[in-house]
């Protein structure tokens, strides 16, 4: 039998004749290196799951006309190509027409209903959402639903001159629709249009019809132009930034920049449950080396005679020390084993309670958690150890 193998043998018989202490110091290794894989995990993961939970909470980015030019179709398209390489929840672009319903304005908000619907999931909508092919049918908001008493599947009409710079709309019936059309002549337009929708927000939205924007360049008679585009980015302030700085320098004509109010929320929130997690983990290994140190302070009592015995037959300390430590890391190893399948359970039902989403098993953390396991117990070993080098074989087999 060779010395490393003699080594091996020492240790396991040593791990397997105190079953009950080993067990319990397995057990807090064990937890300790769960909790540690989980909070790492969860640690990993937040900025992503985080990211989509904001995301429910509209855009976060948002592209304006950098003068009294709106921006083309061309434009938007090319902008959207340059978007869409990062992580887009949705895009959505929006162009403003002005209307007057019984001498009050109101306003126009052609749009591309799918991507409005991405960017915000937290409306609510009594009725359906309108699509892009609808040719007739609104989305409209509250504020305008009470005060014209228009409710799902009432109709109203949108007059006002093809060039779109003046739109007076109002509710009437079809006969008088029809004598209106003949009165205005070809230079204006009449279009009926059907609420299909009505939307609560709590915002400016509830005072706004929506419609395709198709739709609206139809009524107008006019070419697609854009007042604006919001955006919905799964990045950080930084990245939003840059994505900023990047589509600026693409298109002179245009303004980017984050929504200010809600990537800071995003970032401050991040940073605090980043640092709570590390100081969980922090604490979460602390208690683990004072629990395996104890353990391991018993053993060493427990041993004291063996060892007073393997040193007087000429045993070096160094083998002593390398005998716990091997003892230690072998705990480690196997305790860390256990955490990384335990912490990922463990991080996916939080994540699945917390956030409603699965998470990915980092395989990358799997290495980590074990080396980490083994370099804590071993550190956890160090005091014990030292007190086990300390016996005097002749005051211990004298049964001092």
């Amino acid at each position: 039998m060779t010395k490393r193998q003699m080594y091996i043998k020492l240790v396991l018989n040593s791990l397997i004749r105190r079953k009950a202490r080993m067990i319990v110091a397995l057990l807090a290794i064990a937890i300790g290196a769960t909790i540690m894989s989980g909070l790492v995990t969860i640690y990993y993961d937040i900025p992503r799951q985080l990211g989509k939970e904001f995301r429910s909470y509209g855009a976060n980015f948002v592209v304006l006309p950098n003068g009294n030019e709106k921006i083309s179709e061309e434009e938007f398209q090319n902008l959207k190509s340059k978007i869409m390489v990062h992580n887009v929840v949705g895009v959505a672009p929006y162009r403003y027409e002005t209307t007057k319903i019984n001498q009050q304005p109101y306003i126009l908000t052609g749009t591309d209903m799918i991507e409005v619907k991405n960017n915000s999931p937290f409306w609510y909508i009594e009725g359906e959402w309108t699509t892009n092919e609808d040719t007739d049918n609104v989305m409209i908001g509250k504020e305008i639903s009470k005060k014209l008493n228009l409710q799902i599947g009432d109709t109203f009409t949108v007059e006002g001159p093809k060039a779109g710079t003046k739109v007076i709309a109002s509710k009437q019936s079809d006969s008088a629709e029809e004598s209106k059309k003949k009165d205005l002549g070809s230079n204006f337009y009449a279009k009926k249009l059907t609420v299909k929708g009505v939307i609560t927000t709590g915002g400016a939205e509830e005072s706004f019809i929506f419609l395709p924007i198709t739709l609206l360049g139809e009524i107008l008679e006019d070419v697609i132009q854009i007042d604006g585009i919001e955006c919905s980015v799964e990045a950080d302030s930084q990245q939003l930034n840059l994505l900023a700085d990047t589509l600026e320098h693409y298109d002179k004509n245009i303004i980017a920049r984050p929504v200010k109010r809600v990537t800071q929320s995003q970032d401050i929130v991040l940073g605090k449950l980043q640092v709570l997690v590390l100081l969980v983990n922090i604490v979460v290994l602390v208690l683990t080396m004072i629990s395996v140190s104890t353990t391991m302070m018993a053993v060493v009592a427990e041993r004291r005679k063996e060892i007073g015995l393997k040193k007087a037959l000429g045993a070096y300390n160094s083998e002593i020390k390398k005998e716990f430590l091997g003892e230690g890391s072998a705990l480690g190893f196997i305790g860390g084993i256990l955490g990384v399948g335990l912490g990922f359970l463990f991080a996916q039902e939080v994540s699945l309670n917390v956030f409603g989403r699965a998470i990915e098993f980092q395989w990358l953390f799997a290495p980590i958690t074990v080396m980490v396991s083994m370099l804590i117990t071993t550190l956890a070993c160090l005091y014990p150890v030292k007190k086990a080098m300390e016996i005097e074989p002749a005051l211990v087999l004298k049964g001092e």
